[in-house]
């Protein structure tokens, strides 16, 4: 992805040789033009990203071959080259980054890009974007400003472990008198094939952690090495003629071109089907310069591919925040395509002017005095980001609570509620907007979580009383990320009668004998009917559970058969079970609407009549056993006309579809009233 320069060698196998490769210019031109292309009008995988992982890893490689077979490594200069190269660029990116976000950004996305900037920064992003795809929560960001920097991380911790591998190779080599050039390739053959083969399985396993995890990337660099160390080889075999190079060279920019429409790469990346675009661009260098007047070179040493190439780095660094700041603004789902016209165009003016303001007069620089600027950037954007995130945090805590006069949250919809003479249109929203996107239940109480010792595949996490009286009741939560926000009205009352509360959630897999959200995912349904053998045994004085599910715009809301099997299940193990009604899911972010309209905007509320049917689904439902009682949400979620953002000064949702922990709170008299009302508690 970085940029050595026009004049990028390749080695052979005495590591003396060298020669001009043009067409690697034009190689990277395409990959950026597609990753920029499908990024704004497809939301798709391209592939090009690894392309430059294995362009990467082809130059370096070639590189330190170079130096090792001219004497032993310098470690402390290598590194100083290739972060000197990394850093300016990034870090006027990450400084525009920062402005931009902090003046443009709704307050609802400040502390997820501030925790993306900084992580960046570090080369840390994908960790971070890893650590996220295992976390349900996390799973429902948007997308940051800076997201795209998780593939830049990754390559610089390829900078800074690839040295070290060669120089331990040259070392061994040295040592045992054996050819440098037959000892790296085994080298990188091992290293890179493990690497594939854990890259396959994981992929298999954990799609989303598998992309953004490190090692699953390491083949595709060792892949560019060991091109780097064979290609002179390859290119002078007897079949490899003018009419094989065009071939093959029009072969690998045609799979490359076609890799995102043709694979799954969305769900499948990287795992085996990274080999399509990293042999794609094998092809393409293998092919080399043919000088054919049909060959793809042709195409790929154009002057306007080479400024592409010039330009690529700055390029894949720019087109990403525009692009989101353009969607923030605008509310568009995607741009169309004279917004994305517009989208690229700008990208394009801030590459030119970053590369021929920032990259060129350091790449003439020593490489001590580019580092030294890249470094100062990378500090002052830590400080910004330092600075940002004390502000957000400022306005994240505003001292109050809700059930308060002026916070009545959903006992503004009770006409037995008395505002005191409190004007509540003066209070601040709760929770802040800042805040909002992390207002999950889990984050009240004390959850002690860990797996059940008898079905350690089910998570259980225990809300213990306070002090050290044994509870007086044990009542339990199960399902999707939606039943465990209701969890939030459970806990005052927890706390209050000297209860025990007990959940045990999965995202996206509400508690059913069936995968409702996803039929073809067979861990939820296994998991809950692990999580229905746990409640059997555990015995809880009653079971809250969602009654209904996909509350959405077209009254699609539903009572599955696996809802009510379950609940048949509770009801032989003698378990009273009390079904919630589910909530809407406005399908947009209302933290993100609210911050762009205003308090109280019709825009970022929804039409009762649109989402909610004057009959809940389950009261539809056949065989629904005895031990089911039922709780309508929707007389707290809504007025009787519309379904507002927020209800007496507390918002309502944290994201496009979950409810803010603090607004289920102030459901909690509504559940306390159904307790003793259904259940004589």
């Amino acid at each position: 992805m970085t940029s050595p320069g026009p004049g990028a060698p390749a080695t052979t196998d005495t590591g003396q040789r060298t020669r001009y490769r043009p067409e690697l210019q034009g190689l990277r031109a395409l990959a950026v033009a597609l990753v920029v292309v499908y990024h704004v009008w497809f939301n798709r995988v391209s592939g090009g990203v690894d392309v430059f992982f294995l362009i990467s890893g082809f130059l370096v490689t070639g590189g330190l071959y170079r130096s090792a077979c001219r004497g032993p490594l310098d470690l402390r200069a290598t590194w100083s080259r290739q972060l000197s190269r990394l850093l300016p660029a990034a870090g006027v990116v990450l400084l525009a980054s920062v402005a931009a976000g902090a003046l443009l950004l709704p307050e609802s996305r400040w502390l997820p890009a501030v925790r993306e900037i900084v992580t960046s920064t570090l080369f840390l992003h994908n960790w971070q974007l890893a650590a996220d795809s295992v976390d349900y929560a996390a799973q429902n960001d948007a997308a940051g400003i800076a997201q795209h920097f998780w593939s830049l991380s990754v390559q610089g911790q390829f900078y800074l472990v690839w040295p070290l591998l060669v120089a331990l190779v040259a070392l061994v080599a040295r040592r045992d008198s054996r050819d440098l050039h037959r000892t790296l390739t085994v080298a990188l053959a091992v290293v890179g094939g493990a690497s594939l083969l854990f890259s396959v399985w994981l992929t298999a396993l954990d799609q989303p952690l598998a992309y953004f995890h490190s090692l699953t990337r390491v083949w595709e660099f060792a892949l560019g090495g060991l091109l780097a160390l064979w290609i002179t080889r390859i290119e002078e075999l007897p079949v490899m003629g003018v009419r094989t190079r065009v071939a093959l060279g029009w072969t690998g920019v045609a799979a490359l071109v076609s890799c995102g429409f043709l694979l799954p790469v969305q769900d499948a990346f990287p795992g085996w089907v990274a080999l399509w675009p990293t042999l794609a661009a094998a092809l393409v260098l293998t092919a080399g310069r043919t000088g054919h007047r049909f060959g793809a070179d042709r195409l790929l040493v154009t002057p306007l591919m080479h400024r592409l190439g010039d330009i690529s780095f700055p390029l894949y660094l720019w087109h990403w925040p525009i692009l989101i700041l353009t969607l923030v603004l605008t509310g568009w789902s995607q741009p169309g395509l004279v917004g994305g016209l517009g989208v690229i165009a700008a990208a394009l003016v801030l590459a030119v002017l970053t590369h021929r303001f920032v990259e060129q007069p350091l790449q003439r620089a020593r490489p001590r005095v580019a580092l030294r600027t890249g470094l100062a950037m990378a500090g002052t954007v830590l400080l910004l980001c330092g600075a940002w995130q004390g502000v957000a945090t400022v306005r994240a805590q505003p001292g109050v609570e809700v059930g308060s006069p002026a916070h009545p949250g959903a006992g503004a919809l009770d006409p037995t509620f008395t505002f005191a003479g409190t004007d509540v249109d003066d209070a601040p929203l709760l929770p802040s907007l800042v805040q909002a996107g992390d207002d999950w239940s889990y984050r009240t109480g004390t959850w002690l979580c860990g797996p059940s010792p008898e079905r350690p595949e089910v998570e259980v996490c225990r809300i213990p009383p306070p002090g050290d009286a044994p509870p007086e009741r044990t009542v339990a939560v199960i399902g999707d990320s939606h039943a465990q926000q209701y969890t939030g009205a459970l806990i005052p009352i927890a706390a209050q009668r000297n209860w025990e509360l007990v959940v045990m959630f999965r995202g996206a897999c509400p508690f059913s004998t069936a995968s409702e959200v996803d039929p073809a995912d067979e861990g939820c349904t296994a998991w809950n009917a692990l999580a229905a053998d746990e409640l059997t045994a555990l015995q809880p004085d009653a079971v809250f559970t969602l009654a209904s599910r996909d509350v959405r715009p077209g009254q699609t809301e539903q009572t599955p058969p696996g809802f009510v099997a379950q609940w048949w299940r509770m009801h032989d193990a003698g378990i009273p079970v009390v079904g919630l009604r589910d909530n809407p899911r406005p399908g947009f972010s209302v933290p993100d609407c609210v911050s762009g309209n205003g308090r109280h905007a019709d825009a970022c509320g929804l039409e009762r009549e649109a989402v909610y049917p004057a009959l809940p689904s389950y009261t539809m439902a056949p065989d629904v056993p005895p031990n089911v009682s039922f709780v309508d949400m929707a007389d707290h979620l809504c007025d009787a006309r519309s379904c507002p953002s927020e209800v007496g000064n507390v918002l309502v949702y944290m994201d496009d579809n979950h409810l803010t922990s603090t607004f289920t709170a102030s459901l909690a008299p509504v559940i306390e009233r159904h307790l003793e009302t259904t259940l004589g508690w």
